[in-house]
């Protein structure tokens, strides 16, 4: 073939010629926000579909996700004339949805024969630049951490996927995460060549409404608050599961069966304008349990607990408010927490402590459709409780479970979903067609000045022992604003499979860090600056 007509069936979209074929050409949306562009995944889904993502589990872990749509029976005797929803929520139940968009390899293939369309061949590579200071060990300390790093990390997933009918797809995907320069031990970048999914799906809806996949497979449900794949993460999760899917116009549900055991449904039909969910989360960690399989959400292992969670989530579907957008969730938790942490008060070290727990976040924005770039603002408010009392028997700061929480909690991973309140204020444009530049500004706040100040990734800073200025820990007296933090991101998708995204955020302290600092060498602002390069192949 002459080079130049290779170099254009390269960098050119081929026409579909079957349905299968299309489905891997959907056009990518512009992010609302700054929390999905920072979050560059590859294949960016429509606002309201589900992929499927999430961690593996060993045996000593439990996970049962319920989710109960309260008007799941009422909905399906709606008249049958009752108008759809623009864009209805949908899942990848259908066919699979890959790690990574559309690429260079299956374009070509496509491109010179129909045949290919039934597979999938490609890839992702991923290299990013990472710059903090003044992040860690001791986070803002002018001398007990380190003022700067470099690090590099590299991320490249390989996959093979066939779809023999419409009913029937295998998928296999590996994975290589590697990080330089700067290299913890252990690394929780590393994870040289290894297997990230592997599957068998069979159904189709179109055909009959139960659908069955059974192997490796990633999970992400709802704003990933609470179950996700955690992407920016150089190692992502996955679960060993199987799962069974029950899908109607309008609604579904599904159920996993794996050391996790979830069942979660969603509808349309309560609302016509809003997609409807509401979720039973158990975990059930057992003393010693390791870590997970990807990025873990106790890192220095799990402590025992039998914790539920109950929950509402609801959000607007696009285009149903005029500019208009929306966001709710809530959710209180109970059962059983046994405080291991050392130094704990001997009236609750080793006890199985009664867990009463509660988090919420609100949401608005608005988008001038009608404006060059489409500009966006938004606001939101987000809360959860922390412990008030930590000798009084009971545990009451709100658990995190398995989220991704850098898409939630800004480009320098300082905070979760633990004992906190923020204000949040939104901003993005798209000046151009392939260009999104995007804001966020937070306020932040202890919930309770009787808990700890927690990690991205739910560790304490600190023990449980008031230090008056020596460290993080338990000072009650403390002012609880933590500080802000800026940040800004610029996305550049120079071709439908390749983009560049840099980003920059600061974080200036605030009085309860400056107290918890003062005697051992004070605080510094601290700032983290990232470049990305992403390509699916």
């Amino acid at each position: 073939m002459p080079a130049t007509r290779l170099a254009k069936n390269l960098f050119s979209v081929p026409k579909c010629r079957t349905r299968r074929a299309c489905r891997f050409s959907t056009s990518i949306p512009t992010p609302p926000g700054l929390n999905e562009t920072a979050d560059y995944r590859g294949p960016v889904l429509r606002k309201n579909q589900i992929s499927m993502t999430g961690s593996l589990e060993y045996a000593s872990h439990r996970l049962l996700v319920a989710s109960i749509m309260v008007h799941g029976v009422i909905s399906l005797a709606q008249a049958d004339d009752t108008p759809p929803p623009a864009e209805p929520a949908k899942s990848n139940s259908t066919v699979h949805v890959s790690n990574v968009q559309p690429g260079i390899v299956n374009d070509w293939l496509r491109s010179q024969s129909s045949s290919f369309a039934a597979w999938d061949l490609g890839g992702q590579f991923r290299a990013r630049y990472e710059h903090p200071e003044y992040l860690g060990p001791v986070d803002f300390s002018a001398t007990g951490g380190h003022s700067s790093d470099n690090r590099m990390l590299l991320r490249t997933f390989v996959h093979v996927g066939y779809d023999p009918t419409t009913w029937l797809n295998f998928y296999a995907e590996g994975r290589d995460s590697r990080g330089f320069w700067d290299e913890p031990n252990p690394n929780p970048d590393l994870d040289t060549i290894d297997l990230h999914q592997a599957f068998v799906q069979i159904g189709n809806p179109q055909l009959f409404p139960l659908i069955a996949k059974v192997g490796r497979q990633e999970l992400s449900y709802g704003d990933e608050r609470l179950i996700g794949v955690s992407d920016w993460t150089n190692v992502r999760r996955t679960f060993d599961a199987a799962k069974l899917r029950y899908e109607v116009e309008g609604f579904w549900v599904d159920a996993f069966v794996s050391h996790p055991v979830i069942v979660y449904a969603s509808t349309t039909k309560l609302i016509p304008w809003q997609e409807s969910e509401v979720y039973f989360l158990s975990r059930n960690a057992g003393s010693g349990s390791p870590g997970f399989y990807g990025p873990s959400p106790d890192p220095q292992g799990a402590t025992p607990r039998d914790i539920y969670t109950i929950g509402v989530h609801f959000r607007s579907l696009p285009g149903k408010l005029g500019g208009w957008d929306y966001n709710l969730e809530a959710a209180g938790q109970f059962g059983r927490f046994k405080e291991a942490t050392a130094g704990a008060p001997a009236s609750v070290a080793g006890r199985n402590l009664e867990q009463r727990a509660y988090a919420a976040v609100a949401s608005v924005g608005y988008t001038w459709t009608n404006v060059l770039g489409n500009p966006r603002a938004g606001l939101e408010y987000l809360y959860s409780s922390g412990d008030g009392n930590p000798t009084d028997g009971k545990h009451e700061t709100f658990d995190n479970l398995f989220p991704t929480n850098h898409r939630q909690f800004g480009l320098m991973d300082i905070f979760s979903w633990q004992n906190d309140q923020i204000l949040r204020f939104m901003g993005s444009i798209k000046p151009l067609k392939t260009l999104t530049l995007a804001a966020d500004y937070r306020l932040i706040w202890l919930a309770d000045t009787h808990d700890s100040f927690y990690t991205n990734k739910g560790a304490r800073r600190g023990g449980l022992a008031p230090t008056a200025g020596s460290g993080y820990g338990i000072n009650p007296n403390f002012n609880s604003y933590v500080g802000s933090e800026i940040d800004l991101v610029a996305t550049y998708a120079f071709k439908r499979f390749a983009s560049l995204q840099a980003g920059s955020g600061h974080f200036f302290v605030g009085d309860y860090v400056k107290s918890s600092l003062a005697g051992i060498g004070g605080t510094r602002d601290a700032t983290f600056v990232y470049a990305q390069f992403t390509l699916n192949f």
